[in-house]
């Protein structure tokens, strides 16, 4: 009998503030996480990886901040898949259309969800869970495919006890690694916008995630992705540097990728399993 080896795979097609979106994928299933990319430049970007946007089968969304929903509108139309997101995420989501006379045409398949509840796409589990962040109704998520555990949390002021207990275990860890915090008090942004990223409802700093990687994270992953650095008040060697030391010597290290998401282009897809 001849065994096919299954494996997930998770491919960033871009994080950062100006648009955010990853195709999380299983051996039957493919979900856009987030669609902050126009729509045309999701499809381009998701063709130079080898992927066919007419091959995702949902669109699931983390919160209502351009960045995750700009290009949300075109591409729910032209490709007709149900966009899942949270009731109060929907309502938000909706304002800002309206406030913008955008009319959504065509079928739009919107289905919600609840944090901290469970849903199922295709064969891939789903976990959502409350994330600290200026947002209505902000979640982070856990992926479970072909026996792979897969987590994806960004914009989040901190790391509270929830957050921790829910991406114990992951084999991917995508998670936020936004700003240094000297460059981000000498840059340029208003004092108030200063404020609302460093604040526990804002972005987590590199110094934030290298406290968590030296303390209560539990080393499993084969690789960790940080993402949503900031082109202004961040530089992505600031953020590596910061996490290796955090990492330090584990045991699980030397095994283990250390990856750094990007703006401008996507990561090669990452296979696990």
């Amino acid at each position: 009998m001849l065994l096919l080896k299954m494996a997930a795979a998770v491919t960033v097609l871009a994080s950062g503030s100006k648009g955010n979106s990853t195709v999380v994928s299983s051996s039957r299933t493919r979900i856009l996480v987030d669609a902050g990319l126009s729509c045309r430049e999701t499809f381009r970007r998701m063709r130079a990886c080898g992927l066919d946007p007419q091959s995702l089968d949902a669109v699931l969304i983390s919160h209502e901040h351009s960045d995750h929903v700009a290009g949300l509108p075109v591409l729910a139309r032209k490709l007709r898949i149900p966009v899942y997101m949270t009731p109060q995420t929907r309502s938000a989501w909706k304002r800002q259309l309206a406030a913008h006379r955008v009319e959504l045409k065509g079928d739009f398949r919107s289905e919600t969800f609840d944090p901290g509840r469970s849903l199922q796409i295709g064969d891939i589990a789903i976990s959502s869970f409350t994330i600290p962040h200026d947002a209505v109704d902000p979640v982070g998520f856990c992926f479970r495919a072909d026996g792979v555990k897969i987590a994806i949390v960004t914009d989040l002021g901190y790391m509270p006890a929830s957050v921790r207990q829910h991406i114990r275990g992951c084999d991917l860890l995508m998670i936020e690694s936004n700003h240094d915090l000297e460059m981000l008090r000498l840059g340029p942004y208003p004092w108030s916008v200063k404020q609302r990223v460093m604040s526990r409802m804002g972005h987590l700093s590199n110094s934030a995630l290298a406290d968590f990687f030296s303390g209560e994270y539990d080393g499993d992953a084969a690789v960790l992705v940080l993402a949503h650095l900031s082109e202004q008040n961040n530089h992505p060697e600031l953020a590596r540097s910061c996490a290796e030391q955090a990492l330090g010597n584990r045991r699980t290290l030397m095994q283990n990728r250390l990856l750094l998401a990007r703006q401008s282009q996507p990561l090669e897809t990452i296979t696990i399993g």
